[in-house]
């Protein structure tokens, strides 16, 4: 059996001010201090990424980024550089989340060039990958995925993608309440792995971890990582809450 580290990704989207987010990075240090064999994750907005950086330094939680660029340095007003945000005390980056993709233009091509900026400073990049309501009813989930990951990851070759991790995250079911069934997830999550083995090969594919992300909650947790493709979760608005997201940590308990 494949032992994979589960992880647990808080996304906080645009939510919290500086302060705010080291409030809530305070009162979660102790909640999570515990939790064993399972790896946690946040990721604030980047105006409160280093004084959150402080606030967990030393303790169970890492620091992850909502987004990046993907050059180093340059006129591109607005946007933070790879190198910028592991000097925020970043270890990972999300990358593709379905509303950059929808609402600020990402394609496949430019998380491409992302994914690639944050490895080589070392960055693990979050890779997320999903499809509509609309593309699930026509039978094109596995069309769109496989499309997805093909253009994300061209280019790279097996030592590049090490520290990878993919997170599905159907459209659908983000922000609306509605979650993927644990079979669902499990369907996508061993296609994904399989098609992943294919692309560059089983010993990688074994040891990727993949995240659910969809209204994840601690009425779900445990039955979605009962999945045996089920790596962990991306979670959203669940993760605001430092008690509720805790309770998504420790689903073992």
């Amino acid at each position: 059996m494949i032992n994979r580290l589960p992880l647990i990704a808080g996304n906080w989207k645009m939510h919290k001010t500086g302060d705010e987010a080291v409030a809530a990075a305070k009162q979660l240090k102790p909640l999570v201090a515990g939790a064993k064999d399972v790896e946690v994750m946040i990721a604030p907005p980047f105006t409160a990424l280093y004084q959150v950086s402080t606030e967990i330094k030393g303790s169970a939680i890492g620091l992850g980024a909502q987004n990046v660029h993907w050059e180093p340095h340059g006129a591109y007003t607005g946007e933070i550089a790879p190198n910028m945000l592991l000097a925020a005390g970043c270890m990972y980056v999300i990358i593709g989340h379905s509303e950059r993709r929808q609402f600020f233009g990402d394609t496949d091509q430019t998380i491409n060039r992302k994914i690639r900026a944050a490895i080589s400073v070392g960055l693990a990049p979050i890779f997320c990958i999903g499809e509509t309501e609309a593309e699930r009813d026509s039978g094109k989930t596995f069309y769109v995925l496989d499309k997805q990951i093909r253009n994300g990851l061209e280019g790279f070759v097996l030592q590049d993608l090490q520290a990878l991790v993919i997170a599905y995250e159907p459209v659908w079911a983000i922000g609306t309440g509605k979650t993927a069934t644990k079979e669902q997830a499990q369907e996508v999550h061993a296609h994904v792995r399989r098609r992943l083995a294919e692309m560059v090969g089983q010993g990688f594919a074994d040891q990727l971890r993949i995240l659910y992300g969809g209204s994840v909650k601690p009425s779900n947790i445990k039955e979605l990582m009962a999945m045996p493709d089920v790596d962990g979760a991306l979670v959203g608005g669940a993760s605001l809450d430092p008690v509720t997201f805790s309770q998504l940590v420790l689903y073992k308990k």
